[in-house]
């Protein structure tokens, strides 16, 4: 303000400083606030332009007379996060010596170890809490801390910390980062995308509270903390959600960014100062804010600051000299950091240059983070973050404390082993410390004993990941029957038709309430918006306001019961909510059975690294890509037009993949799925497409549930099979014209099936394969595909409203020759007619297509394929759909 107003009368300036001074010695800090709150507000009403500002002083939030009397013993606790510095770095060097470019990461842990070990030791609620237990993200590139605490608890031996990054040991191995998929029983978040955790964390404690306003788990006030770093926060998905968390009023979320200041490369702000940055998103969002900038070695100074010369210096140094004065010590410091104002000299006067490097950082005082974590549990209304200055490599002093190349540093030499040791008090002599050994005291130690206590009081050890839920009752599939049956001569959508199926589950009396709709602002697109009224859109406030269609039947109601997620536009934030009730059945104990429907354009291509997480965190759930198919959503063009979804479905693990055609199909696979997850207990998650092209769906022809699962049943048979086609989806109907044409227009007659799964007949057949390679002594078993085909080694046409990539995945396996057709290439705006033409996917390519393969065969004259040309029109100089 000094910049732009000259004060004018400096003693009346200072008889209100005095005045609210009274005020907050009189009638503390609440009161203090208000009155300012109060201030400012009728000047602005009055028409005052003040200046906003989302941040306040760098320094602590919490002042020394704040802060709560510290609970532990301080000597136990410093020799416990020692003992698990030394073995979360022994465990990367030794790993690195062993087998060179293994990798690993020490400083990370080494800068966050007095964040998770007041957590631990006071706060993290375990699985045997009364309350149940809390959920932690933690940070991915500390997972070397997390091991070596579980070594001193016991639940990790010596050979596994052996084989940190040597999975396939015999012994078995510890993976990299955080991976549920790879140590089932161990982690239950992945985190090491840089940028996920923040997100995923959110719409966790959001899911809690959907739960708790449910009425289906009780508020037992457990937390959802979210261990994050500084240059992490630089994800547009670490800061998209923000605001979701202060509109829902997620006090159950806890942030502590690991503000060590820097990034693999250098500094996450040298020009600036990233904490303040990030205090004025976080306070701008509405959330809590708790700095834990300077360790208690500075209330001293700051209390002896007469001149206020002190806090003008610290809100004037910027990141990147804060992390030079790390490096260059404490001359350096007195000289650039306090030399700038003699007023500081003085004040530092009585400290040595040895000492001065010795005060502690906010993130590294235990008195400090205990206080800020109390306040941030008992905090009320609204989320909290929890800034804790710390320094990269914190003790690994000349081997990169605070310098750029820490992130990267995964060996210490002879001498930097020693002054490891050495700063942590490490009971090993010279010889034994060069060797990096692990080390653990005798179970009747102290620390060992309060280490094992404080884990018992509060619940058990973490991380951990337990399944609790039980087997699901799944009804029976008649409760289907209507989609069983066909449309008769009603035409429908794939779309449409699975809208029925859900809203018989939503009704069915023992899943119903188990079900999650997941929508992202397309209710209305894929005719859901009969279900607002039904099963209500949840909101943890409820309705506030009178809608503007309150009038009708089926209005657009919000209710804090409410069963459906309107998620708005924003598919990362949906496909969270994906995740955190996919994971409920593990996390709550509770099977919930998320459905999250989406544009499928807007699926894979714009979330797949959440989903790639999801199925490393074991989710299970249905994911239905709508308005599917390249040249089914017609009209809307190229941003918009999947045809690539299934590539990215057939590559991810646990995906299992589904086009369908018809109703029938949809009954058949979503009632397996239910079954095959909740009952059978399988981490799956299944992919479903559907389209919005209305056709006539026939009833479920009989006995093929078990072949639609395993991806392809049988349509039509011929007696003298000379060819075959192969359907897929929306496109079906194209081949069952082709069919028509073939047999009207050429005389040939064509066995026709109706692929239902690419990804699963591959999978599949690639399955027998293996196992048919690995035991050459036993009979040879045969795939899906070769029972249903290998009769007869005729052409095949297989179509896809995919690229041509979907149907070819099944080429190897297929007998006789084949022929994919696809929708490779930019989508355009027209009709489906014109689109499928274009793509040359439509009925008169397929003829084409499966006449050229006869003649290729011999089977037929070359001059009818000509003949085709002609009589369909196929324009021969039309431009490749790949390269227009």
């Amino acid at each position: 303000m000094a910049d732009i107003y000259k004060d004018s009368d400096p003693q009346e300036t200072e008889e209100w400083i005095e005045s609210i001074e009274d005020a907050l010695e009189e009638h503390g800090l609440e009161r203090a606030r208000f009155l300012l709150e109060e201030l400012i507000g009728f000047a602005q009403s009055k028409g005052a332009r003040l200046p906003f500002n989302t941040n306040t002083p760098f320094i602590n939030t919490i002042l020394p007379d704040q802060q709560p009397k510290f609970p532990g013993d301080r000597a136990v606790e410093r020799r416990i996060k020692s003992l698990v510095r030394w073995n979360a770095m022994a465990m990367v060097v030794r790993a690195n010596n062993e087998s060179h470019g293994i990798g690993g990461h020490i400083s990370t842990y080494a800068s966050a170890a007095n964040l998770y070990e007041i957590g631990y030791n006071h706060f993290f609620k375990g699985p045997d809490h009364p309350n149940g237990a809390d959920l932690i993200f933690f940070q991915g590139h500390a997972s070397p801390g997390m091991y070596a605490r579980a070594y001193l608890e016991g639940r990790l031996s010596e050979k596994n910390l052996e084989n940190f990054r040597r999975e396939l040991s015999k012994e078995g191995g510890l993976s990299s980062y955080p991976h549920p998929w790879l140590m089932p029983e161990f982690w239950q978040f992945a985190t090491v995308s840089m940028g996920l955790a923040p997100i995923l964390s959110i719409y966790q404690a959001r899911f809690l509270h959907y739960l708790i306003d449910r009425g289906i788990v009780e508020d037992t006030s457990r937390k959802v903390w979210a261990f994050l770093g500084d240059g992490e926060m630089d994800e547009p998905e670490s800061k998209g959600a923000l605001t979701l968390a202060t509109r829902e009023e997620l006090d159950n979320l806890i942030f502590v960014i690991n503000c060590n200041l820097q990034r693999l490369d250098g500094p996450v702000r040298g020009n600036g100062n990233i904490i303040q940055e990030l205090e004025g998103a976080f306070r701008g969002a509405g959330w809590n804010v708790i700095k834990v900038v300077w360790g208690s070695d500075w209330d001293e100074l700051l209390q002896n600051d007469i001149s206020g010369k002190l806090l003008q210096r610290m809100e004037e140094v910027l990141d990147g000299e804060l992390l030079k004065y790390v490096v260059e010590g404490g001359a350096y410091m007195r000289e650039h950091f306090f030399g700038k104002y003699p007023e500081l000299l003085e004040l530092v006067s009585h400290i040595n240059d040895d000492d001065l490097m010795k005060i502690r950082l906010g993130g590294h005082d235990p008195e400090k983070m205990y206080a800020a974590y109390s306040e941030a549990v008992e905090h009320k209304g609204r989320p909290t973050a929890i800034l804790a200055r710390t320094i990269k490599g914190y003790g690994m002093g000349e081997a990169g404390e605070g310098r750029n190349i820490t992130h990267q540093q995964k060996k210490l030499n002879e001498q930097e082993l020693l002054n490891f040791r050495d700063r942590f008090d490490i009971k090993l002599s010279d010889k034994e410390a060069i060797q990096a050994p692990f080390y653990k005291p005798e179970k009747n130690t102290k620390e060992m004993r309060y280490l094992a206590n404080r884990r018992k009081t509060l619940g058990g050890f973490l991380p951990v990941r337990i399944i609790k839920n039980k087997k699901m009752k799944v009804p029976d599939i008649s409760i289907f029957q209507e989609l069983l049956d066909g449309t008769g001569n009603r035409s429908i959508s794939t779309t449409m038709a699975f809208v029925r199926l859900l809203t018989f589950l939503c009704k069915d009396k023992t899943i119903g309430e188990n079900i999650v709709p997941i929508i992202p602002d397309e209710a209305r697109t894929f005719g859901m918006d009969p279900l607002f009224r039904q099963l209500g859109i949840y909101s943890h406030k409820g309705q506030l306001y009178d809608p503007v269609d309150s009038d009708q039947f089926l209005y657009y109601k919000e209710a804090v019961d409410g069963q459906i997620f309107e998620e708005g536009i924003n598919e990362a934030g949906a496909v969270s909510s994906f995740i955190a009730a996919g994971m409920s059945y593990h996390i709550h104990g509770i099977n919930m059975i998320p459905f999250y429907i989406y544009y499928s354009m807007f699926g894979f291509q714009r979330v797949w690294d959440f989903i790639w997480a999801a199925g490393d965190m074991r989710v299970r759930g249905f994911l239905l890509g709508g308005t599917a198919g390249r040249t089914t959503l017609n009209g809307e063009g190229l941003q918009h037009q999947d045809g690539h979804s299934h590539v990215a479905a057939a590559v991810t693990p646990n995906i299992k993949a589904y086009d369908l055609a018809y109703a029938h199909e949809i009954a058949v696979v979503i009632h397996h799925g239910i079954k095959e997850m909740f009952y059978d207990q399988k981490d799956v998650i299944y992919y479903i497409t559907l389209e919005n092209e209305n056709y006539v769906h026939p009833p479920q022809p009989a006995s093929v549930d078990k072949d639609i699962i395993k991806g392809m049943y049988k349509v039509h048979a011929t007696e003298k099979p000379v060819l075959r086609l192969l359907g897929s989806g929306p496109l079906m109907g194209e081949v069952l014209a082709a069919a028509e044409l073939l047999k009207k227009d050429w005389n040939i007659e064509p066995g026709i099936w109706n692929v239902t799964s690419f990804s699963e007949l591959r999978r599949e057949a690639e399955g027998v394969d293996r196992w048919n390679l690995i035991h050459p002594d036993k009979k040879p078993r045969k795939s899906h595909i070769q029972l249903s085909l290998s009769k007869h080694r005729v052409p095949t046409v297989a179509v896809s409203d995919y690229v041509k990539m979907v149907p070819e995945q099944i080429a190897p396996y297929v007998p006789g020759p084949y022929y994919a057709l696809g929708t490779d290439g930019f989508g355009r705006s027209d009709t489906r007619e014109n689109l499928r033409h274009f793509f040359e996917v439509d009925r008169y390519y397929i003829v084409l297509a499966a006449i050229r393969g006869l003649v290729i065969e011999g089977k037929i004259d070359n001059g009818i394929a000509q003949k085709v040309i002609v009589k369909y029109d196929i324009d021969p100089n039309k431009p490749n759909p790949i390269k227009s």
